[in-house]
């Protein structure tokens, strides 16, 4: 259970969840059910007020932050951008480790990020924001693909992805997520995201409506039970037709 400070609205009421190794999963609802607290929670941006959070076993308020961050990969809507070179904005995804160009670019063409780098006039060593001279401006989306990139760099056993790519068109969001179930065959894969064409694909879907799951399955499985995925998912699917 879990309410955000000097707020007395419970985000979280008795929510469990088991997640297994090498499972791909999707949280889906509407905004403010809950989905985002939950990654922040496994982040320890917070602590949970009741309860607790476990990884084999062992409750993550026992672990070393460094050794919990560098098993997790995170990705969020708001992600950061840094006012420096492409490379370095990539290399910052691992950055305790001495990595070489090889990596990064290996990293930059999972996410879509190097046909972005390979358009500028510098490529990698191109300083990105405006803070610096000669630095250059990219897009909301093509920001995004840099910072894919990164947590792609990251190559964490438990990769999590909340709402990474929304600003990116559908088009090369599918061709990034094809990409991430190809380099995560044995990672923890959390997805959340307002697209039904991404989170179809998982393992298990799972609808978060006030805090707590009120539905869970495949999508097959959601499908037929007719309830609030489907309706969610037959909204969206209509304004595609």
């Amino acid at each position: 259970t879990f309410t955000y400070p000097d707020t007395k609205h419970k985000i979280l009421d008795d929510f469990s969840l088991l997640i297994n190794p090498g499972e791909k999963i999707a949280f889906v609802g509407e905004n403010g059910a809950g989905k985002s607290t939950i990654i922040k929670l496994l982040a320890r941006f917070y602590d949970v007020n009741k309860g607790e959070i476990l990884i084999d076993g062992v409750n993550i308020k026992n672990l070393e932050l460094d050794s919990l961050y560098k098993n997790l990969g995170v990705l969020f809507q708001d992600f950061l951008f840094y006012e420096d070179t492409a490379s370095e904005n990539i290399r910052y995804g691992k950055v305790y480790e001495n990595l070489g160009m090889n990596k990064i670019v290996e990293a930059a063409k999972a996410s879509g990020a190097h046909r972005v780098i390979e358009g500028l006039d510098k490529g990698y060593q191109q300083m990105l924001g405006r803070i610096f001279e000669g630095g250059v401006e990219l897009s909301v989306g093509q920001w995004e693909k840099i910072a894919l990139a990164r947590g792609f760099l990251r190559d964490a056993p438990i990769l999590v992805l909340d709402e990474p790519t929304a600003s990116i068109d559908a088009k090369s969001e599918a061709e990034i997520f094809n990409r991430v179930e190809r380099l995560s065959k044995n990672k923890t894969v959390i997805i959340i995201s307002h697209r039904f064409s991404t989170v179809r694909n998982a393992d298990k879907i799972y609808v978060i409506d006030r805090g707590k799951i009120v539905e869970s399955g495949s999508h097959i499985e959601l499908m037929k039970l007719n309830g609030q995925y489907a309706t969610l998912f037959n909204l969206q699917a209509k304004g595609y037709q």
